[in-house]
């Protein structure tokens, strides 16, 4: 399969290999070719699913997963598109499993797929704006309540300060650090002994 790839490509392709899968990195303008190509002389007849990465500052990368089941051989497939014109020929024409995976993608990172039939709103709701999984994307619900992660795994929340000051992932630094730090705990009531004052009780001290 490698070599199939190489006589084919040559350098116009990048060929790595890892525990005897094959991946392989093409421009944009060979996306379709190369699809087409691993189906009809590779023998991947299944198509497994395509999705996005969100590749900053730059780029999206666009990955999709074949399969020979004759010979049980996996090939994964990937192109770069440019993060101000994230645009590709779809891939609904070779493998007509793309299409939902295509949507997801658009509506998930905003890739454009050129010549699908139905390019719309998948998951998300009527009238949401932006999309979910590019990394500049705004979480306002870290911002809502607090963030999990600013404390280290095992830290008290009686009392013990956040080590860590850094806003959420998805925040942006112009919503402030007020936005972002939990409130302070209440300090807990003073001990004297072995249990604590009662401030419920008034004139009940810890011997009573």
């Amino acid at each position: 399969m490698r070599a199939a790839i190489e006589e084919r490509y040559g350098a116009r392709a990048e060929i790595s290999e890892s525990f005897g899968e094959i991946t392989v990195d093409v421009a944009p303008g060979d996306w379709l070719d190369l699809l087409t190509f691993a189906r009809d002389d590779l023998g991947c007849a299944f198509f497994d699913w395509l999705t996005g990465v969100d590749d900053p500052p730059g780029s999206f990368e666009v990955v999709a997963h074949v399969f020979d089941p004759v010979r049980h051989a996996h090939l994964l497939l990937r192109t770069r598109v440019p993060r101000e014109a994230p645009v590709l020929p779809s891939a609904t024409g070779v493998y007509r499993g793309a299409d939902w995976h295509e949507r997801e993608t658009f509506e998930m990172f905003g890739v454009i797929f050129e010549g699908h039939p139905r390019l719309e709103s998948l998951l998300l709701p009527e009238g949401f704006e932006g999309h979910p999984l590019r990394k500049d994307f705004i979480l306002a619900s870290r911002v809502a309540k607090p963030w999990p992660g600013a404390k280290e795994p095992g830290e008290s929340g009686q009392g013990s300060p956040s080590r860590r000051k850094t806003l959420p992932p998805g925040v942006p630094a112009a919503w402030g650090p007020q936005a972002a730090t939990p409130s302070t705990p209440p300090t807990p009531p003073p001990t004297r002994g072995p249990r604590a004052v009662r401030r419920d009780q008034p004139g009940r001290d810890a011997d009573g």
